[in-house]
């Protein structure tokens, strides 16, 4: 048996920080496939609910204690937000880069950042990674006063509510729908962290994307898998594209998934976009995407 210690020497972990926040939009086919760099972050803070007793009776005691569902929700901070959010976080559209139209319905989103592990002996032993998905956010005040003596830049803040997504059976497991994953860098493999920031930032041969969660465990407790994909075959006299069969790829076009084999011709020329799916990703310095048509 052993005898329990505190404080013993790099064991003393705090956690601080927050960086390296990213915004991901939802396609059609409710991927988060485009991931945009949030600048300026001053804070988030997260904010789970529910999970509250409701305590059963019977014979004169408790019988049962039900807790009901929990649900997460966050506020963020920041001195500013990329254009891409516009819609999302305001419930604005632009028409031009601009003119924002306020009131035009808030779009789901997905977000991840950053905060930093440290300890006695390291402050800088590693990062948690924090991912959220199906979020939304409220409608919040703007409040903007005089320059004075004391000049501040104004910040901006967002309530967010999430939605949870499915999760689904990964490696014979099954799990609940869930709006966040975190990862704690110090506890995993620095390959699979590695593949995960690759997915997040993006590389030189695929953009950023939020993968699913299903593909995130698959990370951390299976080896994944790199795959090139290829060009679709495009016939010039038939304008039909043929979207090859590639274990691990995926093509979208105008944000849809296509289907492998001939599509319906062409009457105008399409970009085509191919990403990774669960449990594989692509190499560096690939072509990801290709402008098909002949028109």
């Amino acid at each position: 048996m052993s005898v329990l210690q505190w404080d013993q020497t790099g064991e003393k972990v705090y956690e601080n920080g927050v960086e390296k926040g990213v915004f991901y939009t939802v396609d059609g086919a409710g991927a988060y496939a485009n991931g945009y760099a949030w600048n300026g972050l001053v804070s988030v803070t997260e904010s789970p609910s529910g999970a509250e007793v409701n305590k059963q009776y019977a014979d004169n005691r408790v019988y049962a204690s039900l807790r009901s569902a929990e649900e997460f929700g966050a506020t963020v901070e920041a001195f500013t937000y990329p254009m891409e959010s516009i819609q999302a976080l305001d419930g604005s559209s632009s028409p031009t880069p601009g003119v924002a139209l306020g009131q035009q319905g808030r779009t789901t989103f997905g977000m991840s950042y950053v905060t930093k592990v440290g300890n006695d002996l390291n402050p800088d032993a590693g990062e948690k990674i924090h991912l959220i998905y199906g979020a939304t956010a409220n409608p919040s005040e703007k409040a903007y006063t005089t320059v004075n003596d004391s000049p501040e830049a104004a910040t901006f803040s967002w309530e967010l509510t999430t939605t949870p997504v499915d999760v689904g059976t990964v490696n014979s497991v099954e799990y609940k729908p869930a709006s966040t994953i975190t990862i704690d860098t110090t506890k995993e493999s620095a390959d699979a962290v590695a593949t995960l920031r690759d997915f997040l930032y993006g590389t030189a041969g695929s953009d950023p994307s939020l993968p699913s969660p299903a593909a995130v465990i698959a990370m951390f407790t299976s080896a994944t898998l790199e795959v090139t994909p290829t060009e679709p075959a495009y016939d010039t006299t038939t304008n039909v594209m043929t979207v090859p069969t590639i274990t691990g790829v995926a093509y979208y076009m105008d944000g849809e998934l296509l289907s492998s084999g001939a599509q319906p011709a062409f009457t105008a020329n399409h970009i085509v976009e191919a990403r990774p799916t669960v449990g594989y990703k692509f190499p560096a310095n690939v072509d990801t995407d290709w402008l098909i048509g002949d028109f």
